[in-house]
Parts: structure tokens; C-alpha cells; sequence
């Protein structure tokens, strides 16, 4: 198991370029499923559970060529169905979260689709009975084989409907979409979760002959067509990467510049960080962040309450983002209660922060208030283990402010969501190498 070993306190200095968004491309790489005709995808991150998926793919019989860096063509012109039922498979898509999503395509089709309980981050129950009721309710037949944790929908054919989503989960929604554009008749779908990522897999469809409208609200409306075609697709940067280096800049007291970030995708989370009191200019479409010297106060609400920073669906503010919050905090003026509403382990990694020293009262496993040091007390470096991807990244940020040397173990974690992070972070000016 491999380790990060970091010495904190160093000012970063430079210029960053985010990757591909993750989330984006899980569901885009789904959707080359649809069509036997040449995908091409641009701005593949190349991380673990990207690449993985691409593995998947592969073995599925779909054709795949990288064509240039982050850039691949995509033919599924002779899927081999069989490999479902496969051990390889079961072990294959139960390790990988997003493999959730082949299901809607294949099953919109090739009329059936298998997928074993798919693991990824230990943040908490997420439950995939949006995903099966979306089937359901197009026409499709459910079962589900508890010995195995295997999960399987079939259909002759899927009619289209209207429907009202129990809650709007982003790949929930994406897997329904890809089944309803080869549905017959046409699909209403309400409470559909309408993140930037969603309204690129609609647009990307769309491109290959889908008929979708109402993208980027919440009830989409899908005229089922009989068959997609081929199309070329490049992939956002990613979101939960620039907050994460906003963050970065912030903690260590560093001047960067995040380039090319997609300003108009962002939504709430340039103004999240400035609440945190954090000064970002958007120069083009850059996000400079000035070195911090004087510090950053967080803001009250205008009745001087304390502020509370929660996550909420599409254009609220994304559960990715939170722990990079928190760790931010400790090192601001002022207060701030964290609220995480949407998975109930993703603040269990405060008690490693805590053992750096930083102020942190967890009320219970969805809320946390974290008094600020105002930089008047140092982190302390110290020796702790990556929890999940977005967990991991916000230790590393925490130990590249801390004083001393700190190790990061588990790191395979952060490797899924981060693309060549260890390179990237040495370019700043960083002092972290791998063991």
C-alpha cells in the first residue's frame, strides 16, 4: 500500500489545470453503449475508477482506442451480453460504483441488464431503488438474487411514461435517461437531478438523435427514437477538483491560478468560498486566488448568526465539496457549522483533523462546527489513512498546511478521483513524494 509523505508549511505558487470531471465521465462512457457507431470522448481523466470502466467496457466487447491524451473512440458494434453472467464480471462491477450505469443503456438496447451490488467510497448508504423503480416503470421486469447481490432488469420492450423520482439522483437519472431515449412513445421525468454533468450526458444524447428537452431543469421530457447514432463529446473540467485547489490556495497561503474551470458551470461554489471570507477573481475563464498572508474570515448571516454551510441537490452546493470545506474553515476567523445532509459517514474523517489540532466539535455523523485558528496555530503534521476519495484529498490539503512531515496512507483512494496528483502538486511548488 502506497503512501504519500508530505512536508507542510510551504507557500505553492503556479498555474493548475483541473482534469475531466469524474461524475461526467462515468455516465458519458455508459452511454457509447447505445449506439454500434464510432463515440469519441475527449477530456478523459485518467484515474482509477475511469479507467477502470474503460477496463469493464473492453471486456464487454466494446472497441476501444486512445487516440490521443484523454481522448478515445468508443465502438460497441458487437457486445458480448454473456460476459453478464460472467464471475470476471460480478468481481469486476462490484468493485466500481459507476458501473451502475450500463445498466439503462443495455437494457434500452439489448432488452436486459445485470449488474452486481456495485461497492466505491464507504460514505454511507446509497440506496439504487431510484435507478430499478425508473425500469419498472418503463416496462421492465426486476429481480434481484440476495446470495449473489446480483441485480438484473429485462424487457421485450420499453414504453414510455411519466414519472416522479423519489429523490433526484444524479445517476439514477442518467441510467433512466439512457433507457428512456430508445423507449417507445415518450418519457416525463420529474425531480430529475439537473447537475452540469446530467446536462452533458442530455446534450451529448441529443447529439446521437435522442430527443430531450427541459435540460438543465428538473422534468425532463424524452421522445423515444429507434435507434442513436455516433458523435464527438468532450468532458467538463471537474467541479469538485477546482474547489478542491480553491481550497488548497487558501490553506497554505498560496497564489494560483486554476485554468480554463468552466465559470458558467461552477453554480454556487465560487460564492460558498468566499462566505469562507476566501478572495477568487475570475480573470477569462481562470480562477486567480491571491496568497492569503492577512488571512480569511468567514462571513455571519446578516443577523450575526453563525453561518452554515450545507449540500443540496443541483444548484445547492455539492456533498463532494464539504470536507474540503471543513478543512478550510480550520484556519479561518470566525465559526462555521457544516452540515452534511446527504451520506452519514463523510465526517468521520474529522477525528484525524482533530489529532492535527484543529478545533472541531462533531454534534453528530451529518453536523460539525469548526472554530477557526485564524493561522495563529498550525495543523500539526501527523501519520493517518485516506477514508475515501474526497476525505483523502482534504488530508492531503491539511497536511500540506501543517507543520512538519506527514504521511498519507491508503492513498489508492485518492489516486480513484485525482489525476497524477503527486506531479501536479510538485509543479506548485509542493514538497510530497510517494513511498
Amino acid at each position: 500500500m502506497e503512501t504519500f509523505k508530505i512536508e507542510g508549511g510551504v507557500p505553492l505558487k503556479g498555474e493548475i489545470t483541473p482534469q475531466g470531471a469524474k461524475n461526467e465521465a462515468l455516465q458519458i462512457l455508459c452511454a457509447v453503449l447505445l449506439t454500434p457507431e464510432k463515440v469519441t470522448i475527449n477530456n478523459i481523466p485518467d484515474i482509477i475508477d475511469v479507467n477502470k470502466l474503460i477496463t469493464l467496457l473492453k471486456n464487454l466487447g466494446v472497441k476501444v482506442e486512445k487516440i490521443g491524451k484523454g481522448s478515445y473512440t468508443f465502438i460497441s458494434d458487437e457486445v458480448n451480453m454473456a460476459y453478464l453472467e460472467s464471475e470476471a464480471f460480478k468481481k469486476e462491477g462490484s468493485s466500481l460504483r459507476g458501473s451502475i450505469m450500463i445498466v439503462g443503456p443495455l437494457l434500452a438496447r439489448f432488452g436486459k441488464g445485470y449488474i452486481p451490488k456495485p461497492g466505491g467510497d464507504k460514505i454511507g448508504r446509497r440506496r439504487l431503488d431510484t435507478h430499478f423503480e425508473g425500469f419498472i416503470n418503463l416496462g421492465a421486469s426486476f429481480r434481484y438474487n440476495r446470495e449473489d447481490h446480483f441485480y438484473g432488469v429485462e424487457a421485450t420492450k420499453l414504453t414510455g411514461t411519466s414519472m416522479l423520482l423519489d429523490e433526484a439522483s444524479v445517476t439514477g437519472t442518467a441510467n433512466i435517461v439512457m433507457a428512456a431515449v430508445l423507449a417507445e412513445g415518450k418519457t416525463s421525468i420529474y425531480n430529475a437531478a439537473c447537475e452540469p454533468y446530467l446536462q452533458q450526458l442530455c446534450k451529448m444524447l441529443n447529439s446521437m438523435g435522442a430527443k430531450i428537452t427541459g435540460v438543465g431543469s428538473n422534468l425532463l421530457e424524452i421522445e423515444g427514437v429507434s435507434s442513436l447514432n455516433g458523435c464527438t463529446h468532450t468532458i467538463l473540467p471537474d467541479m469538485i477538483e477546482i474547489g478542491s485547489w480553491i481550497g488548497l490556495a487558501a490553506m497554505t497561503r498560496s497564489e494560483i491560478t486554476i485554468k480554463n474551470v468552466s465559470w458558467e458551470n461552477l453554480g454556487v461554489i465560487p460564492g460558498t468560498f468566499r462566505k469562507l471570507g476566501i478572495t477568487l477573481e475570475k480573470r477569462g475563464d481562470d480562477i486567480y486566488i491571491p496568497a492569503h498572508t492577512e488571512g480569511y474570515e468567514i462571513q455571519n448571516y446578516i443577523d450575526g448568526s453563525i453561518l452554515t454551510i450545507s449540500d443540496a441537490p443541483w444548484p445547492g452546493f455539492t456533498p463532494d465539496l464539504l470536507s474540503i470545506v471543513l478543512v478550510v474553515a480550520t484556519q479561518a476567523r470566525g465559526s462555521v457549522l457544516v452540515h452534511q445532509k446527504m451520506f452519514e459517514s463523510r465526517l468521520f474523517f474529522v477525528d484525524k483533523l482533530i489529532d492535527m489540532g484543529a478545533k472541531i466539535i462533531l454534534c453528530d455523523p451529518h453536523r460539525a462546527v469548526v472554530i477557526g485558528h485564524d493561522f495563529k496555530s498550525q495543523l500539526k503534521a501527523t501519520t493517518m489513512s485516506s477514508p475515501d476519495i474526497r476525505a483523502g484529498i482534504s488530508l492531503l490539503i491539511a497536511a500540506l498546511s501543517a507543520k512538519g512531515v506527514s504521511k498519507i496512507q491508503n492513498i489508492e483512494q485518492i489516486h480513484r478521483g485525482y489525476e497524477n496528483i503527486e506531479e501536479r502538486l510538485k509543479a506548485l511548488g509542493a514538497k510530497i513524494i510517494t513511498e
